[in-house]
């Protein structure tokens, strides 16, 4: 009680709103810098710098002097710096309407979740896209290069989907967007992967059966050599001058002649 008859004035002046609102900025500068620097650290020690390296995004990170870590953790300081601005901006009493400051609050959250699904997707879509090109990087059909296309564009349609639906917009008309895609994509990969399809069910029929394994000289075609490897996709075999990659759907077109 001494404590506060003595220092009236400055107990006055802390329960004043423009310096509780400069004090929630203080604090929600510390607190920002804080929790980006937590996540940095959970996220590297989660390996996702590991995770995101060679991918699009993580080189264009780069470029702009960043990395795909340090613009997460920033996110999230960047989400608390806003947090502390607008609660000073309400404890202020600069902007007096209750339903916006109702509204706004329901939304930040919701948009802060939508730019991370959208960054997150970036980097899935883009980690999908290397994984799908280093599988298919040995066969040997032109078509084989759209598939991994594909796959990064389903992912970052799917994560706009996520963005959107958290942020209120109406999805429905996105997602009979997506179903004809669907439909599209197998209707139209079914054509144009005929020969893909055609040379896997082969290559399945021949590791299953055998009928000529590693080290047999085998005739496919006008093709003869001796049988080097033998996959679900093609059959390498090679002789003294040549080497020869067959899709196994040749195999069955032609039939094989084998050396005893």
């Amino acid at each position: 009680m001494l404590l506060l008859q003595a220092f009236p004035d400055g107990f006055t002046l802390f329960q004043e709103p423009v310096v509780v609102a400069l004090i929630l900025l203080v604090v929600g500068l510390g607190l920002g810098l804080l929790v980006g620097r937590v996540n940095k650290q959970i996220l590297v020690a989660a390996g996702v710098p590991d995770a995101v390296e060679g991918t699009p995004f993580e080189r264009t990170a780069r470029s702009l002097g960043t990395s795909t870590v340090s613009l997460l953790a920033r996110l999230t300081s960047w989400f608390v710096y806003g947090v502390s601005i607008l609660a000073a901006i309400r404890v202020a009493n600069f902007f007096e309407a209750p339903s916006f400051w109702i509204g706004v609050a329901a939304f930040v959250p919701k948009l802060f979740v939508a730019v991370v699904v959208m960054i997150l997707g970036f980097i899935v879509a883009d980690k999908a896209e290397l994984i799908a090109s280093e599988r298919l990087r040995d066969v040997k059909l032109p078509e084989i290069t759209l598939l991994p296309l594909a796959v990064k564009y389903t992912v970052l349609y799917v994560a706009l989907l996520i963005a959107l639906s958290q942020v209120d917009v109406n999805t429905t008309a996105l997602l009979i967007l997506l179903t004809v895609y669907v439909f599209g994509v197998v209707f139209l990969g079914g054509l144009a992967f005929k020969d893909f399809l055609s040379s896997a069910a082969a290559g399945m029929y021949l590791l299953l059966n055998q009928p000529y394994g590693i080290g047999d000289e085998v005739r496919i075609g006008d093709r003869e050599g001796i049988v080097q490897e033998v996959d679900l996709l093609v059959t390498r075999i090679e002789n003294e001058e040549e080497e020869f990659i067959v899709p196994n759907r040749k195999v069955f077109e032609h039939g094989i002649a084998r050396t005893r």
